[in-house]
């Protein structure tokens, strides 16, 4: 089985992307994950990521390349953050055709932009790892990790500015792959506003429809 999963900034995917790791034993090929690990070496992918701005595509397309010449995917994969353009899309058929690979379904997971801003600049983390959230998940103390004592602070791409552009760039380069991938007949449409809980029942359905 093999699935890729997008939608807006803080829709949601990160935690529907475990859900569909845990039960279904696939691998996770995250590009967020990948970027992150990049930015400790690479200046110029952590100068784009702290303002909001998408990694060029000949880049993302060679990181992922690698990583599906990997042997753990033969058995499955989730692609979560990828492709985010029409041209890292058409670029990762031409992938699967040489690897031959079959996608199986494209879950797009929906919000409001006003549900994404609040999602996403809402969040608090502390350098010891613990993570908050000033509406859903809040300290005992308020700016003070519960764990350590240390101040909470927000990352820098998730400032509310930050996330405008990111949403601005996310309605320029990655909402035409909606188009994309129902032409294919592999777009599954789902409310990401809706409880966590669902929005995975949602998901399950298709995949075991798709079985």
């Amino acid at each position: 089985m093999n699935y890729i999963l997008f939608g807006p900034p803080g829709a949601g995917k990160g935690t529907q992307a475990k859900k569909i790791v845990e039960k279904y034993n696939v691998v996770h090929l995250s590009t967020g994950d990948m970027f992150r690990e990049a930015k400790k070496s690479d200046e110029k992918i952590s100068a784009l990521m702290a303002a909001g701005k998408l990694i060029p595509d000949e880049t993302v397309v060679e990181m992922v390349q690698k990583r599906l010449k990997k042997d753990d995917v033969k058995n499955g994969f989730l692609l979560d953050g990828f492709p985010r353009t029409l041209n890292q899309a058409k670029a990762l058929d031409e992938m699967l055709k040489k690897e031959n690979i079959k996608l199986d379904a494209v879950f797009f997971i929906s919000i409001p932009h006003e549900e994404a801003i609040k999602r996403i600049a809402g969040r608090r983390v502390c350098g010891c790892g613990a993570s908050y959230h000033i509406h859903f998940l809040k300290s005992k103390i308020e700016g003070k990790c519960d764990l350590c004592g240390s101040d909470l602070i927000q990352r820098v791409d998730d400032k509310e500015e930050t996330v405008m552009e990111r949403l601005t760039v996310y309605d320029n380069q990655t909402k035409p792959l909606i188009d994309y991938y129902k032409t294919a007949g592999l777009i599954v449409n789902i409310d990401g506003a809706q409880d966590e809980k669902n929005v995975f029942e949602q998901i399950a359905a298709t995949i075991k429809n798709k079985k």
